[in-house]
């Protein structure tokens, strides 16, 4: 199975976020050191990253760059996939659901985490107790705004960034 993701490059200002919030994270299974925003994953037997990205490309043309905005800390108690719960950085950005909903149109969704079930969020930890999860969701934080101008075909198993499009997309 060949795995690529459409990701969305994070602010600075959220690799800040999650450097102040290590101390909370640490007593987690695992602490994510790289932070991605997923706006669309992509599995096939066989894919091409040039012929994956040019229908991607042809999917979103037209499509503008997009407001987002990190509102807070939260967490799934039990994720779709690996051990939970996840605690996250929760992002708002009803321009980030249009593209990823043009994206499901083009391509087939990830059943039970994408479509109506995406949830924007940049994961920080992942697994051990759920009170933690909770406690660290309580923490204030200040919004962190940004435009999404550019989303990068990322290769999940060389774990590599192919291609780059940019917001507005022609």
């Amino acid at each position: 199975m060949v795995v690529y993701s459409l990701n969305v490059p994070i602010p600075g200002g959220i690799e800040r976020l999650a450097a102040t919030l290590h101390p909370r994270l640490v007593g987690f299974d695992r602490v994510r050191e790289r932070h991605t925003l997923v706006c669309k994953r992509f599995e096939a037997d066989d894919l091409a990253p040039d012929r994956l990205f040019e229908r991607v490309r042809r999917a979103l043309a037209g499509a503008p760059a997009v407001e987002a905005r990190a509102t807070g800390i939260d967490w799934f108690e039990t994720p779709v996939r690996g051990p939970g719960p996840v605690a996250y950085v929760a992002i708002e950005s009803p321009g980030l659901h249009d593209i990823h909903r043009r994206l499901v149109a083009a391509f087939d969704p990830i059943p039970d985490l994408e479509g109506d079930e995406y949830v924007p969020h940049v994961t920080l930890a992942r697994g051990g107790s759920t009170d933690r999860a909770r406690d660290l969701a309580a923490v204030e934080v200040e919004p962190i705004e940004w435009t999404i101008s550019e989303l990068v075909l990322h290769d999940a198993r060389h774990e590599e960034q192919v291609r780059t499009l940019p917001l507005p997309s022609h």
